[in-house]
């Protein structure tokens, strides 16, 4: 009996020495592949270099193109175009697309001009920041306060590459990383996770939150090698007291910022911009430690070999592996509920903004029939909270899914607001004679922009003659700098709303 025995034991031990020698066979094969991936340079900003190495993660970033449709939001929702009079947003704005086509939407949009060299247009260098992964090379080369200097154009021949790999990933690990600094201190300042703390896990939603945050371009005071004073655009997080609407309203409040003053109003307005990770931190998936990679990045399987999935968009495009990985519901009741509520924020949404256009124009109305500032001030701090309010609800597209119930409140505090603007000025208007005033018609894209005095046709054509002269110059400049990707531009059709 004791030889039987001791043959099983024979053979056990011979298969667990086998299976132990593939493992290291695999490890070692994993090893090498690993140490000669890393072929890339540090600030490499050529998507298609890095999936020489990582060709199933680059194919899926590359299918990013097929979300390229134009949705003209100005058309969809005329009322915008009052709310942001005075502000690029008012001239062109369209909805997000893929990630492949946010540096050509930066510089086909209406809102960045159409400068005629590197000094002139409207927008500061700080425009160009989310756009590229040449922004953390440029920032490399010339410093962060020499970046963030100076005009939009100035950098044109520079930023030549759509989002890509070299923005979460350090080319000599392929750990994720975060390139934008301002991050790591706007965490450190906010202090509920200081950057020094932060792990794998985290690091999964925070090289989105680098650029899908609330920001404003602080100005930076510097001295240039030459001791010349200068003064930088720093792309800012207002994190300080926290994350929320009424936090970062404070914030500003404090300092006495404003992105711009409103052309009817005079309102001394703020411009949310797309506080993703700050309303998805509050939602229900966020608080449970959900990541935003989780969700928009999920795990694919190809040839035996997992990998993360780089085509970055509607999870419900996916639902197989993103919401049923976790869920264990009927694919369609759960698209059911996530359009149940797209449709209450949508609807408050539009409340919010037409309560909003009306207080702009009878502010008009009431600044043009004498009145004073001491008598508007209340009622015009009341519109930009109010619009500063809805704008942090709506611009974090996905936030109506992320924090559902976040948003329904802060769109109600914007209605209030919006509300308390409105019976404040209308008691004006009364005191002036002016108490039956009716705000005109902004049923359309057109006529709100007449309405505001934008001339649209202008801008257009100006526009055309950047992209057909400066812009083919940029190009041409990457080229010989060794820093233009063409790949980076197959397959994809140059798409406007002014086409």
């Amino acid at each position: 009996m004791r030889r039987p025995i001791s043959l099983t034991f024979g053979a056990m031990a011979l298969i667990v020495s086998l299976v132990m020698l593939v493992a290291a066979v695999r490890e070692g094969d994993a090893a090498q592949e690993k140490k000669a991936a890393p072929q890339i340079g540090r600030f490499e900003s050529r998507s298609s270099v890095w999936g020489k190495h990582y060709p199933r993660q680059y194919a899926t970033f590359m299918a990013t193109r097929k979300s390229d449709r134009i949705t003209d939001m100005l058309k969809k929702e005329p009322a915008l175009v009052v709310l942001w009079a005075g502000y690029g947003f008012s001239k062109d704005y369209n909805a997000p697309r893929g990630h492949a086509y946010a540096l050509e939407d930066n510089i086909n949009t209406l809102r960045t001009g159409a400068p005629v060299d590197g000094n002139s247009g409207p927008m500061p260098t700080a425009c160009w920041t989310c756009k590229s992964p040449d922004v953390p090379r440029l920032i490399a080369k010339i410093g962060e306060k020499d970046f963030f200097t100076g005009k939009w154009a100035r950098h044109g021949g520079e930023i030549a590459n759509p989002i890509g790999c070299a923005d979460c990933h350090d080319s000599r690990t392929m750990a994720l990383t975060v390139t934008r600094e301002y991050l790591k201190r706007a965490l450190d300042a906010e202090g509920s996770l200081k950057f020094a703390d932060v792990g794998k896990e985290e690091m999964r939603s925070l090289v989105c939150a680098q650029c899908h945050s609330e920001y404003y371009f602080k100005k930076t005071p510097w001295k240039d090698a030459s001791g010349q004073d200068k003064v930088a655009g720093v792309v800012t997080f207002p994190w300080d007291n926290g994350l929320s609407a009424e936090a970062m309203e404070a914030y500003y409040d404090e300092r006495g910022f404003v992105d711009w003053t409103h052309k009817l109003s005079r309102a001394p307005m703020l411009k949310a911009q797309h506080p993703g990770y700050e309303t998805f931190v509050t939602g229900t998936h966020g608080r449970n430690g959900v990541t935003c990679a989780d969700c928009h990045m999920p795990v694919k399987s190809e040839g035996g070999v997992s990998f993360t999935s780089h085509q970055i968009g509607n999870p419900l495009d996916d639902m197989e592996d993103t919401c049923l990985s976790c869920h264990d519901s009927d694919p369609e009741e759960l698209k059911a509920v996530v359009e149940r509520k797209r449709e209450r924020r949508d609807e408050l949404s539009r409340l919010a903004m037409d309560i909003l256009a009306r207080a702009h124009l009878e502010a008009a109305k009431a600044w043009e029939l004498g009145a004073t500032e001491e008598e508007m001030r209340p009622a015009l701090q009341d519109i930009r909270h109010g619009q500063w309010r809805w704008d942090y609800a709506v611009a974090a597209h996905g936030a109506f899914f992320h924090a559902p119930e976040e948003v329904l409140r802060v769109l109600g505090s914007a209605i209030a607001k919006a509300q308390e603007a409105r019976v404040k000025l209308r008691a004006i208007l009364a005191k002036y004679g002016a108490g039956d005033y009716e705000a005109p018609d902004f049923s359309t894209k057109e006529k709100a922009q007449a309405l505001i005095g934008l001339p649209y046709g202008k801008l257009v054509e100006e526009k055309r003659r950047f992209l057909k002269g400066l812009r083919q110059q940029w190009i041409e400049e990457a080229k010989e700098k060794g820093i233009f990707d063409p790949a980076s531009r197959e397959g994809i059709e140059d798409k406007t709303s002014y086409q």
